[in-house]
């Protein structure tokens, strides 16, 4: 891997990227689960129509961060780990989609800069708490950098909780897939009770879904 792709500038985060992102997450693949999985999305009203902020998920499957921009409806500068670079076919789709490389293990100061950056655009940033996906719902294994990222740029917290997605949940004509989107957490100083408040919204969001 040639390219440094653990930090992107902000000029990266552009129309042609933008377009690219919005056609193929809303009129390539949620279309596609929209009439194939039944994708259904609730809460779209607690978006806050301006401003940054961080999309925050639980994660269950590798379509998650493509429905997760149909579902707010703009476009997501994801965190990705950067495993996913290591091929050639990973790095091209991941490129064009503004995504940027992370390391699991800590929250290194490339991943700050580009946060800091994406908030100078136009876009939001996307991120999995948990890491990797996780199918069987648990939410202990939780990674605080989130929150950490959150107090460095000030910003709040859109929880997003996805269901019905898992590969072997997706099956054509039977599946049932939905997002729901809660209430924004307000910024705050302390990225303990953030990252508090973000299991409590996911539990309470995955309580309602069953």
């Amino acid at each position: 891997m040639s390219r440094n792709y653990s930090q992107r500038k902000p000029s990266e985060y552009n129309f042609f990227r933008k377009i690219f992102t919005m056609i193929t997450c809303s009129f390539v693949y949620a279309l596609y689960y929209k009439i194939v999985c039944n994708l259904k999305i609730e809460g779209r009203e607690n978006v806050p129509k301006k401003g940054f902020f961080i999309v925050a998920s639980n994660h269950v499957s590798a379509v998650d961060p493509f429905l997760m921009v149909d579902a707010v409806q703009r476009p997501i500068a994801y965190m990705a780990k950067k495993e996913l670079f290591e091929t050639k076919s990973g790095r091209f789709f991941l490129n064009l989609l503004g995504a940027f490389a992370v390391n699991r293990e800590k929250l290194e100061v490339s991943t700050i800069k580009t946060a800091i950056g994406i908030k100078q655009t136009d876009w939001l940033l996307g991120l999995f708490p948990q890491g990797t996906r996780e199918i069987d719902g648990n939410m202990d294994n939780i990674s605080r950098g989130f929150a950490a990222i959150a107090k460095t740029t000030k910003s709040d917290i859109l929880p997003v909780c996805i269901t019905g997605a898992r590969k072997d949940e997706r099956k054509a004509f039977r599946g049932h897939i939905k997002i729901k989107i809660g209430k924004p957490i307000p910024y705050m100083e302390d990225t303990h009770e953030m990252v508090n408040i973000w299991i409590q919204k996911m539990s309470e969001l995955s309580r309602e879904e069953s």
